[in-house]
């Protein structure tokens, strides 16, 4: 899962990017309101962590930018400013959640995952995709019962897949939601169709349908076939 924060304090968002990198999400960060402006135009997020106080901007002009060219992207503003009228604010604007300044990273952390599980999963710490079933607390996958070893990058694949379910996904959407998003300046998407083989051959060896559809021209779509 890929999340944007947007905070210009650089010893915040350098904690807040390793703490939940180590969770498991490519983390990507702009320190000013016309970085953020030029990502959330250009990229996908699956959650956007926005500061209100930004050099060139307001926090909340972006909120409302991507409510309107993203509107399944999660939103959690991060403030120091306490006052309700702002949390009001915030909120009727679009944001999912307002976090005051000092926080825990582990609660940022817990607030994320709860509102990407809201809007992708319905709110389940585990999903189940006919015979595959994902315990997402844990990252542990299971084929027919049978837990099923991934790497990395092919568990963010499959959990990518399952929220994208009849969805045809592009090779660099892809490459962007597992890589971040300067994956869009190399020269060959090849990676992709590397880690997609091996997720396929690792769940076809437990038994799974193969779910794996590929799409000529465009990419591939995760569904029953």
């Amino acid at each position: 899962m890929k999340i944007l924060i947007i905070e210009d304090e650089k010893g915040l968002s350098e904690s807040i990017s390793d703490y939940l990198t180590k969770e498991g999400f490519v983390c990507e960060v702009a320190s000013n309101y016309w970085e953020a402006e030029e990502k959330v135009n250009l990229y996908y997020y699956e959650c956007v962590v926005v500061d209100l106080m930004l050099p060139g901007g307001d926090g909340y002009d972006i909120v409302g930018m991507l409510k309107k060219i993203a509107v399944t992207t999660g939103i959690i503003i991060i403030s120091a400013r306490n006052a309700l009228e702002d949390k009001i604010k915030g909120l009727e604007l679009g944001s999912d959640d307002y976090l005051t300044k000092p926080f825990h990273l582990s609660e940022l952390n817990a607030r994320i995952k709860s509102l990407i599980r809201r809007r992708h999963f319905g709110g389940n710490t585990e999903i189940t995709y006919h015979e595959i079933r994902v315990q997402t607390q844990s990252r542990k996958v299971f084929v027919k019962e049978e837990e099923t070893p991934l790497s990395r990058k092919e568990y963010d694949l499959l959990l990518y897949f399952l929220s994208n379910v009849d969805v045809a996904l592009t090779k660099s959407s892809i490459a962007e939601h597992l890589w971040g998003d300067n994956i869009d300046t190399v020269d060959s998407l090849d990676i992709v169709y590397s880690h997609i083989k091996n997720l396929r051959r690792k769940l076809l060896e437990k038994g799974s349908t193969d779910y794996i559809q590929s799409i000529y021209g465009i990419g591939y779509k995760f569904g029953t076939p």
